[in-house]
């Protein structure tokens, strides 16, 4: 009986950093509101997916540095009165990783489409959605990218 060859990210991941990895997410001055999210997303992507332990910058011998770069809002749709109906939001993630192999670094982009509504707090709401929703896009990249990068090494 053989098996496909199937291995998990983790496998790979192995590869790449070491048992502790330090998570630090700089704070942007424009959406400091992400931050938290944002730095929860990769706490949980070292737990679930790299299979590791996040550690104390002292203590770690590997780090994640995120920087959040930018965000814009393309219209999209516009209704009959000549408002934004729909837009899409692209939002700029840079990764800088120290691992095993030395330093990596990645800028990934990612983007989501949503509706817009006449309530202002409704529509602040959607807005802080649509980019936590890019923020997890870019998260899912940033894995498969460091999945690949490590079955090639």
């Amino acid at each position: 009986m053989t098996g496909c060859g199937y291995k998990p990210s983790s496998h790979y991941i192995d590869k790449l950093f070491d048992d502790t990895i330090y998570v630090e997410v700089n704070v942007d001055r424009v959406e400091p509101e992400n931050a938290p999210y944002l730095k929860d997303e990769l706490n949980q992507l070292v737990y679930k997916h790299f299979k590791k332990r996040v550690a104390s910058k002292a203590e770690a011998s590997s780090y994640i540095k995120v920087s959040y770069k930018d965000t814009r809002f393309i219209p999209l749709a516009y209704d009959e009165n000549g408002y934004v109906s729909r837009y899409r939001v692209k939002v700029t993630v840079d990764f800088d990783m120290l691992t095993k192999k030395g330093r990596i670094k990645k800028r990934i982009t990612s983007s989501v489409q949503k509706d817009i509504y006449y309530s202002s707090v409704l529509t602040s709401r959607l807005r802080i959605e649509a980019i936590k929703q890019g923020f997890d896009k870019a998260i899912d990249e940033f894995l498969a990218y460091v999945s690949a990068k490590s079955a090639n090494e």
